[in-house]
Order: structure tokens, then C-alpha cells, then sequence
């Protein structure tokens, strides 16, 4: 098994929130991607960096918020995010590294 550079540039990082916590007791984890990722990119590079097999993947991009710092309008930026359902008997625990 060979894993690609750019399986490291579709997969961000995990998201590690209490609903993502709950989410991981029904199989699924949650990760930050790249906004151009597409759902087989990013099921591929799943497979690949943690050697698992999923089932289902879904994808939401979760658009920034509008913030006033110091009386300066900035904005957060958009993240896209996917929600990987893997198979029975497959876990990954995204409190280790890779």
C-alpha cells in the first residue's frame, strides 16, 4: 500500500468537538478537507492514510462567521468538512497522530 502526498493535502485535520465525540460513537468521524476535495478523494485518502474501510461519506462546507475586532470588520473563512461513516469493525482514533 502506497500512500499519495496528496492524501495529506485533501485531509486537513480531525475535528475534535463534543457533537464530532458523539458522532464517533455511531462509527463517524469528522474532518476538516480542502474546499476542492470531492467525496471519492476524500473517501480514497481516508482508506489510504488509515487504513480502513468506509462506508458513506458526507460533506458540508460550514461558511465563516462576520467578526468585529478592535471596530474592524474581519471575517472567519469558510471550512468544508466531512463526515466519514466507516464499516463495522473499523475505528480510527483521531487523538493520536499520523
Amino acid at each position: 500500500m502506497t500512500i499519495d502526498a496528496n492524501h495529506y493535502d485533501v485531509i486537513v485535520a480531525p475535528v475534535i468537538t463534543e457533537k464530532a465525540t458523539v458522532a464517533s460513537e455511531y462509527n463517524k468521524v469528522v474532518f476538516k478537507v480542502a474546499r476542492k476535495a470531492t467525496k471519492p478523494q476524500i473517501k480514497e485518502a481516508i482508506e489510504k492514510l488509515f487504513d480502513v474501510k468506509v462506508k458513506n461519506v458526507n460533506t458540508l462546507v460550514r461558511k465563516g462567521k462576520t467578526r468585529v475586532f478592535r471596530g474592524r470588520l474581519g471575517s472567519h473563512s469558510d471550512t468544508k468538512r466531512a463526515v466519514v461513516t466507516l464499516e463495522e469493525g473499523h475505528r480510527i482514533d483521531v487523538t493520536t497522530g499520523l
